[in-house]
């Protein structure tokens, strides 16, 4: 890809983070690539990278002062100022001392005290020998940051500084700014656009102590509302009892606890989104009546009669208009693909999203899911077992698909 195709890298601001490692001499060529597309580059260094490339140099092609202590005659806060700054953080090269420091939340030098501060977007090119990168240690920082939202930029392979050959090293300035390219793009696509992303349990009450729950963490619902706020997505975010904490300029946080507290949320100004991506574990059933005080124990048993809740999926694909977008999700024990496509079907679905409580990985409580996507016609596409966050970039992507 040339230079002239980089279009949406014009104007945007990069904080750029130079490790110690011996890739740090690409830098030069990978700042020189970011002018040339259009981008403002403020360049971030660690002590040890100015061993391997001068703040000099940097500087004169960056066209702005280097940054390499938390403190300096540009004051000691300027790390708060730069993560409010920039559109994108990019650390290139991100050795393995790095990767460790940022996965753990380790501020003890510009970069992670940047990274701790950013609002934005960040990227990280590790480069490293060949048994550095296939370590364990390393193989959990790199999940653990890609859990934060942080961008993996894949590394290459061939000869290494040491004179191994294998993965590990950087990726090159070239692929690198059509890394950060592709994301801008993609964070333009759906631009404009309103979706109401539905996600976690509900906790239906028995009486002021107890309640009726599922398992659900709210995890996947809340990757899939950060994914498409981050293409431009106007984001109306219902999200039932849950302990994640999401901020986000495109996203409208609206909690609660029932499925009933759900019902309305969803009904409220659907008629106004694009779309609608039902991730929630909905209860079907709650108690028929609720103790105003806590129930003692008495006698050796105990029954609850429970009444169906409203069936928020099936209502709103009754009324949806012709060109809205709505999207289901369906976790099966048994006979999985046949009773998906039967929500799909009975819900008025464009497309339902499967996951199976039998694949190891998937489902309530894990970082990770497999799905698979029905459309209508039972046109199906199966994905492997991936980090939820790149679950939610599938789902969104074939989204993104028939909202075009």
């Amino acid at each position: 890809m040339t230079l002239e195709l980089y279009t949406v890298l014009k104007n945007k601001k990069i904080l750029l983070g130079i490790t110690g490692s011996i890739a740090a001499y690409k830098a030069a060529f990978l700042t020189r690539l970011l002018i040339k597309a259009g981008a403002e580059v403020q360049i971030l260094m660690t002590p040890s990278a100015t061993d391997f490339i001068t703040p000099l140099t940097l500087s004169t092609l960056s066209k702005n002062a280097v940054f390499s202590d938390v403190s300096s005659e540009a004051g000691w806060n300027n790390h708060v100022d730069l993560g409010l700054w920039a559109d994108a953080m990019l650390v290139a090269p991100a050795t393995a001392n790095t990767l460790a420091k940022l996965a753990n939340g380790l501020c003890d030098n510009i970069i992670s005290a940047c990274y701790l501060s950013a609002r934005c977007p960040v990227f990280i090119a590790p480069a490293m020998d060949l048994d550095m990168w296939v370590h364990p240690a390393t193989t959990e920082n790199l999940e653990r940051l890609q859990r934060h939202g942080t961008h993996l930029i894949p590394v290459g392979e061939g000869e290494l500084a040491s004179g191994l050959v294998g993965k590990g090293r950087m990726a090159e300035p070239e692929d690198i700014v059509a890394f950060l390219d592709n994301h801008f793009s993609k964070s333009e696509d759906l631009a404009g656009k309103n979706v109401m992303v539905t996600a976690g349990p509900t906790y239906e009450p028995i009486d002021p102590v107890r309640f009726i729950g599922n398992r659900s963490s709210g995890k996947m619902g809340v990757e899939i509302a950060k994914n498409l706020a981050d293409r431009g997505v106007k984001v109306r975010l219902v999200l039932g009892p849950s302990k994640l904490h999401i901020e986000h300029p495109n996203i409208d946080l609206i909690r609660v606890k029932t499925a009933q507290e759900m019902y309305d949320a969803a009904h409220q100004d659907f008629a106004k989104m694009n779309a609608a991506i039902l991730a929630a574990a909905v209860a079907d059933y709650r108690p028929a009546n609720v103790a105003k005080q806590k129930i003692k124990k008495k006698g050796e048993d105990m029954t609850i009669a429970l009444e169906k809740t409203q069936d928020i999926a099936a209502s709103l694909g009754k009324i949806k208009e012709k060109g809205q977008i709505l999207v289901g999700f369906a976790l099966e024990t048994n006979n999985e693909v046949e009773n998906a496509q039967g929500k799909l079907a009975k819900k008025n679905f464009d497309f339902i999203v499967l996951n199976s409580l039998q694949d190891k990985g998937a489902g309530f409580n894990h970082d990770t899911n497999k799905i698979s996507i029905i459309h209508q016609g039972n046109k199906m596409t199966e994905f492997e077992l991936k980090l939820k966050s790149k679950v939610a970039i599938d789902i969104v992507d074939e989204l993104a698909g028939l909202l075009k």
